[in-house]
């Protein structure tokens, strides 16, 4: 504390002012230069979760080519609550689409719950049944859910799409309330189905059977396009969806594209569509099968 005696001189007493004001100043920046330092640390912290979380995917996989990304709507973070995962397994390649309620690092144990289990499960389990109930399975046993009824996390929920390519292109898919995926075959772009699906998992108990749906083959060129509903209901600044099959179905007029080049032409889109940052985390996988 600077203190000046009574009847000193004008420029002790501006002198003094001075000091005081440089010193909070000086205090100020330090104080700024620390936030900053800290919250770059935070965001390399989110970086390097999302690099295990949402491994880069190979660009081929047992005969499918492959290209993902996501995007968090939080500007404060790398992470948002969209997981996906592509996998070859003696089963055929599995795939799993995931939207976790809410976005950025608050849905991050959910995103580690579902990918972690889904990446054994894909191995061990010989249908899709088996993999979704493992999923469940491992949403119920996350130990704030189990032990503590109360906690905001005990109501998490989270939409997942997992899908099967087998060797021959067949399709066979379980959906717990998440939006079905496009099937690009030519210039003809369409839902794989329209039929109601499951709720999503941590909502209600699986039902005790399972009905896996089969959706005919993949054959050699033709893409699927998976994708969360931050992509399908993205707005503009009147309030429009984004045209998400419609996009597609541009993209794909000039011919088939490369997994990579369709993900890149809808992520173009739907950031000016957007004006470059969507109100919720989006994410799309495309896989096609290679001719």
């Amino acid at each position: 504390m600077i203190r000046i005696r009574a009847g000193a001189p004008r420029g002790v007493r501006q002198g003094a002012v001075f000091l005081a004001v440089g010193t909070c100043t000086g205090l100020f920046l330090h104080a700024r230069r620390t936030m900053l330092r800290e919250l770059r640390q935070a965001r390399a912290v989110a970086g390097a979760a999302q690099s295990v979380l949402l491994r880069p995917l190979p660009s081929r996989v047992a005969g499918l080519d492959v290209a993902a990304a996501q995007l968090s709507a939080d500007r404060g973070a790398a992470v948002g609550g969209d997981l996906y995962e592509v996998l070859a397994t003696e089963h055929g390649v599995r795939l799993v689409m995931g939207d976790v309620r809410g976005h950025g690092l608050a849905a991050l144990g959910t995103v580690a719950t579902v990918l972690g289990s889904f990446r054994e499960a894909a191995h061990d389990e010989a249908d899709l049944a088996g993999v979704l109930r493992r999923l469940d399975r491992a949403l119920a046993r996350r130990p704030h859910v189990r032990d503590d009824p109360d906690h905001p996390a005990a109501e998490d929920f989270v939409t997942v799409l997992v899908v099967e390519v087998a060797d021959d292109g067949t399709l066979h898919a379980l959906n717990c309330g998440h939006p079905w995926p496009y099937r690009l075959s030519g210039r003809t772009v369409e839902p794989v189905s329209r039929a109601v699906p499951l709720p999503p998992l941590g909502l209600f108990p699986l039902p005790s059977r399972l009905p896996v749906a089969e959706f005919g083959r993949l054959l050699p060129g033709e893409s699927l396009v998976l994708h969360t509903d931050g992509v399908a209901d993205a707005r503009d600044a009147r309030g429009r969806f984004f045209p998400l099959r419609a996009v597609l179905a541009e993209a794909s007029r000039p011919g088939p594209l490369a997994a990579q080049s369709l993900l890149r032409a809808v992520f173009t889109r739907l950031l000016g569509h957007t004006g470059h940052r969507p109100a919720d985390d989006a994410a799309v996988l495309v896989v096609r099968r290679c001719p």
